[in-house]
């Protein structure tokens, strides 16, 4: 189970708060194209594509064949990429050795049984093909600015699998890590955008604060953006490697 339920409340929630301009992302185009095969018709999974964002993203930055597997039907339905699939990460639709990289973006944490998860991606992975998580880590939630708002969501954070955990799950069927890159993103215009934005049904460690602890959170941060200059809202987010 994931730790909220993606319904058609979260999901549009999800899609009106946390798609990224395409100009806020050079530094992820960047490094995905550093670990992730990028020749033409190479077949990458997106595993919980949510909106399609990255689906859509990687194709048209490589041309490569992403294949958008997503367990809500909710987000699925307001998916811009065309034939994303219905499925779970424990049992996946899909071929053995038959994708050239997985790519899993904000999802790992919704994840209880890694190892179940790693098993499944050996098995339709090629050999010596890359898994590229996504992800904010238990203890690494420091280049993330929501957290200076709201920072109670913190401890929903140090919830989360750490790097150190997700590497002994895949360690068991034999996928090794090979880089951990912090990655900067333009997350909004401003910090009044942000704010404007902001849809708690979006942010699973918002979704999982009290009312008044999120209360508290929302005062902060709109008191901020009243003071702030308008300048770009900059998080940082860790890509862990794994072959």
């Amino acid at each position: 189970m994931a730790r909220i339920a993606y319904d058609d409340r979260s999901a549009a929630a999800f899609a009106a708060a946390r798609h990224l301009a395409p100009d806020g992302l050079a530094s992820w185009r960047a490094a995905v194209a550093r670990h992730l095969p990028t020749t033409a018709g190479a077949r990458v999974l997106d595993l919980g594509a949510g909106t399609g964002t990255w689906a859509t993203a990687f194709h048209a930055w490589y041309d490569v064949d992403v294949v958008a597997v997503e367990p809500s039907a909710a987000m699925r339905a307001r998916s811009g990429y065309p034939g994303m699939v219905g499925g779970g990460a424990e049992a996946l639709p899909l071929a053995a050795a038959s994708l050239d990289g997985a790519w899993l973006s904000t999802v790992i944490h919704h994840l209880p049984d890694l190892s179940a998860v790693a098993a499944e991606l050996r098995r339709t992975l090629r050999r010596g093909a890359p898994v590229l998580i996504r992800s904010v880590f238990a203890g690494r939630g420091g280049g993330i600015s929501l957290f200076r708002w709201f920072a109670e969501a913190l401890r929903v954070v140090e919830s989360y699998p750490s790097v150190a955990e997700v590497c002994a799950a895949f360690d068991g069927v034999g996928f090794a890590p090979v880089a951990l890159e912090p990655v900067p993103q333009v997350s909004a215009a401003s910090l009044r955008e942000a704010a404007d934005r902001l849809r708690r049904s979006a942010h699973t460690p918002l979704l999982l604060l009290d009312d008044a602890d999120y209360a508290r959170g929302v005062r902060r941060m709109r008191a901020a953006a009243g003071r702030t200059p308008d300048a770009p809202v900059v998080d940082t987010m860790d890509l862990l490697v794994l072959r």
